[in-house]
């Protein structure tokens, strides 16, 4: 297998999980892995099953996608893509329905990936969207793939970090209740996640100096104590704190006229206190080429900015563009780690 590219540059094996196999992440995987131009910068693993891509090829009508290697992992094609069957049983596609089989696809295919990413198989593993729902089970009990692998790759902690060319958005509290958002926001855990914020700008992007915009919690970021003191009391002195050892974290700032005027441009990278203050403007935003990135791992792991949508699965409507973004930023952050 050829570990450089043309240029000299280290080329990746990045590994795709299948996700829900009735959503719409076997058909953005097609899509993405069509490109024949893609093989010139990764080895390119499929985790999923050969019928179930089958099926979506003819449904979704792409003749030109004949280059299936059916793979058991002990060498993988340079210039195709390797399918790596991840479960026995026939099992009924059902495009735009969540039901059981499609979780434990999902898991199956994730469980896979996982044991080649321990085993240095792969260098980094994109996934495919699944059901928060449907996917739950005695093996996996996570509100979604961000605490899976945090969990699972004995990491004390994780930043959601979601990212395109223009915009890097990470969440101080992730995927919980908006109830819990001020008993779980404390002090230690903002300075954890402004420093895996800090040491994935450097080490996975390449940043040698970031700057950090910091959000405030409440309307107006407070307004100086009127709307809520968790501003002046907690966030304030985290940021003078870290500004005291020389690092360029600024705020806080009131998020809706901070994203409403473009001031995001002017920093590397923003942290949200919860999920929809962040993941809001960044959708709105960078869509269509956003990369959900958990950041703070000792492996690579990212995915497409979007969810299973079961209400356009197999009607040929999804767009690969967040998967095809996903893909090159793994093979990205791969590269930069290692150099």
């Amino acid at each position: 297998m050829n570990q450089q590219t043309e240029e000299g540059r280290y080329r990746p094996t990045i590994g795709i999980t299948i996700g829900d196999i009735n959503g719409i992440g076997p058909e953005v995987i097609i899509k993405t892995v069509v490109e024949q131009k893609l093989f010139d910068f990764a080895t390119i693993v499929l985790y999923g099953h050969g019928k179930t891509f089958s099926h979506y090829k003819k449904l979704l009508d792409i003749n030109s996608f004949a280059f299936y290697q059916f793979n058991k992992g002990d060498h993988f094609h340079d210039r195709k893509s390797n399918v790596i069957n991840c479960w026995n049983e026939d099992v009924a596609i059902k495009p735009g329905e969540e039901n059981e089989d499609g979780g434990k696809c999902a898991l199956a295919a994730l469980e896979k990936a996982v044991e080649d990413l321990k085993n240095g198989v792969i260098d980094a593993v994109v996934t495919a969207p699944i059901s928060k729902h449907n996917i739950q089970s005695e093996k996996f009990q996570f509100p979604g793939h961000t605490e899976f692998f945090t969990t699972t790759f004995g990491a004390k902690d994780s930043l959601m970090f979601l990212c395109n060319e223009n915009l890097r958005v990470g969440v101080a509290t992730g995927h919980i209740p908006l109830m819990k958002i001020k008993e779980e926001l404390t002090a230690e855990r903002l300075k954890g996640k402004i420093a895996l914020m800090l040491s994935s700008l450097k080490k996975d992007f390449g940043i040698r100096k970031p700057r950090i915009a910091i959000m405030g919690l409440n309307p107006h970021a407070g307004e100086d104590g009127l709307l809520g003191s968790e501003e002046k009391d907690m966030i304030l002195p985290v940021i003078q704190e870290l500004k005291n050892r020389g690092e360029l974290v600024f705020g806080p700032y009131p998020a809706d006229g901070f994203f409403g005027n473009g001031s995001y441009s002017q920093f590397d990278a923003v942290l949200a206190m919860y999920h929809d203050q962040g993941l809001i403007p960044f959708k709105t935003i960078a869509f269509e080429d956003g990369v959900n990135f958990t950041a703070g791992l000792p492996v690579v792991r990212t995915s497409p900015d979007h969810g299973t949508a079961f209400g356009i699965a197999g009607k040929n409507l999804a767009d690969p563009s967040s998967m095809r973004a996903a893909l090159f930023m793994a093979i990205d952050i791969v590269r930069t780690r290692r150099s």
